[in-house]
């Protein structure tokens, strides 16, 4: 029997080791450049899943050390002053380059290739643990490093959670802060700066500020959507809700733009719905969905839709519109949250065509996603120009108001689908991004990933005739995307007067780029 086993195990081995001998042999007959081009899911499947898979027991592994040991309160001023020495360091020096965070550019979740970082001076900021669960306040202290997936592991347990989730387990608190964040509770929360409480920065200067709607104020405005250009992150302060075991989710196959349009805003509307959101399959074929946060579920209704055999959500959702019926359904809430991530959205299709077949889902689904920072770091030159000149990864947040005609415009410039619809509402505070009245107003964000459809789109023509579109709304673009405005037509989109006026009086200017010179690509090449 012994033996029976051990030949059984030598006989797998050998299989393995012959099936790897001959896809490098394959790889090599046909250059790694056109299998990383032409076939990408062999090396995703085959390496980037199992590198992904590493990465992961790593980062859980540590995560589980640093609360085991308590350790990363009593780490995290020695980290701090670590970061102010090399920003002393760097004036020391004669403060000859601009600063920015010493973080690999590949490691961002932002399909952005910066050069910055190459050129710039590097400021190391190991900076990834939860500090504080301040259940009194209501609040949880974290450093910007912590991911979403990381966040959402610490709180649910505790009975808590964040009043905005934004899809992806790996988007960063810091990258949601001086980017932005959005989330289909967004109608009733607002964008992810809107539950933060306060900021703690280290400034070009060398000095630890901490920044609240009370507390320099000015400053606490002007970080979001600023990139790391007013100063390096080093801890923040979010509001916690109490969580619930489950979202019970109503699916609602709506067709005819106008009555897409219609029902969206309608329910964006009703501070009953927790969370509201769309897909949209065609111009004129979506689903709308309304949930609502509950400790009760009725057991035959209940979809663990974020296990790796499931279904992609997207095509879960699918189904009610091909069927032209309404239902129902609890899903476990951390599922919920991440309901987008195993398939990056409906990007993993175009990376591996076959993924949300139940054979893969079943045998390889465990694995999935890649990394997107691994898809970064093995992309190559002819994948990067592939994917600039023949693929879109954009949100573009509209007034509500705007919807029906911004949906006409990304179908005529564009014609990607499916597209998500996230409300969100915008108070007018001082900053960035605000509202042109004077009053809070609910937006949306449209969202637009995948190959466009449109005969006669080209990146950066049909890009710009967005943007321009976007601007005449009073929109504003995500800034973790490619962006082809002018300097005059970005701050035409953007406030900018808190700002460079921070800018200015903070001295800024030699430290670090200004935003538009780090992000836009008609500053960077």
């Amino acid at each position: 029997m012994e033996r029976e086993r051990v030949v059984g195990a030598m006989s797998a081995l050998w299989s393995v080791g012959a099936g790897l001998l001959l896809l490098l042999l394959w790889v090599r007959h046909r250059g790694l450049e056109a299998v990383l081009v032409h076939h990408r899911w062999v090396f995703v499947c085959f390496f980037l899943m199992p590198l992904s898979i590493l990465f992961d027991i790593y980062y859980q592994l540590r995560a589980w050390a640093v609360r085991r040991l308590h350790s990363a309160p009593r780490q995290h001023a020695q980290r701090v002053r670590h970061i102010q020495e090399q920003v002393r360091e760097w004036k020391k020096e004669g403060s000859k380059r601009y600063m920015c965070t010493g973080r690999p550019g590949w490691l961002t979740v932002s399909l952005r290739v910066g050069k910055y970082k190459k050129t710039h001076k590097n400021i190391m900021i190991n900076l990834m643990d939860v500090l504080e669960v301040d259940s009194e306040r209501q609040v949880v202290r974290v450093e910007p490093l912590v991911t979403m997936g990381q966040l959402t592991a610490h709180l649910n347990p505790m009975g808590w959670t964040l009043p905005v989730v934004p899809e992806l387990d790996d988007l960063t608190v810091g990258g949601l802060i001086m980017g932005t964040g959005i989330e289909s509770s967004s109608h009733i929360y607002g964008l992810f700066q809107h539950t933060c409480v306060a900021y703690e920065l280290v400034l070009a200067d060398g000095s630890l500020v901490r920044c609240s709607p009370t507390e320099n104020s000015d400053l606490f405005y002007a970080v979001p959507w600023s990139c790391g250009t007013l100063g390096f992150l080093v801890a923040a302060e979010i509001k916690m809700i109490p969580a619930k075991k489950y979202v019970k989710i109503h699916y609602q196959p709506v067709r005819g733009l106008q009555k897409i349009c219609e029902k969206f805003t309608e329910e964006s509307k009703k501070k009953e719905n927790s969370f509201v959101e769309g897909l949209m399959y065609s111009l004129d074929e979506a689903v709308i969905m309304t949930g609502v946060l509950t400790d009760e579920a009725e057991q035959s209704k209940i979809n663990r839709i974020g296990n790796y055999y499931k279904p992609w959500f997207f095509k879960h959702v699918e189904k009610y519109l091909k069927a032209d019926r309404t239902g129902v359904e609890y899903i476990p809430s951390r599922h919920y949250y991440h309901r987008h991530t195993r398939s990056i959205f409906w990007e993993l299709q175009d990376i591996i065509p076959f993924g949300n077949n139940p054979v893969f889902r079943y045998l390889f689904g465990w694995m999935v996603p890649p990394k997107i920072s691994l898809l970064k770091l093995t992309q190559g030159e002819a994948i990067r120009k592939l994917y600039e000149q023949h693929h879109v990864v954009q949100d573009m947040l509209v007034p509500m108001k705007s919807l029906e005609k911004s949906i006409q415009t990304f179908h005529v410039d564009l014609n990607v689908y499916p597209i998500w619809l996230c409300p969100f509402i915008l108070p007018n505070n001082p900053g960035m991004v605000h509202p042109k009245g004077n009053e809070t107003e609910l937006y949306v964000d449209i969202g637009a990933y995948g190959e466009p459809k449109s005969k006669q789109f080209e990146a950066r023509a049909s890009m710009r005739q967005m943007e321009k579109f976007v601007r005449s709304v009073h929109g504003f673009q995500m800034l973790y995307a490619d962006c082809y405005m002018t300097r005059e037509e970005f701050w035409d989109m953007f406030d900018g007067s808190l700002y460079h006026k921070l800018r200015e009086q903070m001295n800024c200017k030699d430290a670090f780029p200004e935003v538009y010179d780090k992000i836009c690509k008609a500053a960077r090449h």
